[in-house]
């Protein structure tokens, strides 16, 4: 992790169609980190986050980049007062978040040998020191792992029982 970017990789019991199945697919997001989205997956698309009722849309909220099986990349949500209700982030948190610079993710997918796929998560272009890249920082490793374990067992990880948090988005952990 540096100060404006999150790299994470892991090595998933899986072929990277599977993989990719995992990333795009609603029915396997919502399982392992609670929310959805809403696009078609070709370069330039909207796309819609769903999470907890609440649909969250811009028109900079798009598909960047869409290969099959290999990569896929898209710019990070918009912190709308109606996404901030739906986690339970107050105004205060939700406008910093909304100050800071839209962020992008990349996953690349490789096949290792016949019955591995490595992923690499990129989260980049965060404001150095801001808010939104340690709410991050500590999200991605449980969603990464989540979808490991998920795609490995066909149970995602249970959540975390600590008072305070409501899924894997990362906001749970944020402290001033």
């Amino acid at each position: 992790m540096s100060d404006s970017a999150i790299t994470y990789t892991l090595y998933i019991q899986a072929d990277p169609s599977r993989v990719w199945q995992a990333l795009t697919e609603p029915a396997f997001t919502r399982r392992y980190w609670g929310l959805s989205f809403e696009t078609d997956w070709t370069v330039g698309s909207a796309m819609e986050w769903v999470e907890r009722g609440a649909r969250t849309s811009d028109a900079a909220q798009v598909v960047l980049a869409c290969v099959p099986d290999r990569l896929l990349s898209y710019t990070w949500h918009t912190f709308t007062p109606q996404w901030a209700a739906s986690v339970g982030i107050e105004e205060e948190l939700r406008a910093e978040l909304a100050r800071e610079l839209r962020t992008k993710v990349t996953y690349e997918i490789e096949p290792v040998g016949d019955t591995l796929a490595r992923l690499t998560i990129l989260h980049e272009g965060f404001t150095p020191g801001g808010t939104l890249i340690g709410m991050c920082g500590r999200a991605w490793p449980m969603i990464a792992s989540s979808l490991k374990t998920l795609l490995e067992t066909g149970a995602p990880l249970p959540e975390p029982e600590h008072e305070g948090f409501q899924g894997h988005g990362g906001h749970e952990a944020y402290e001033r």
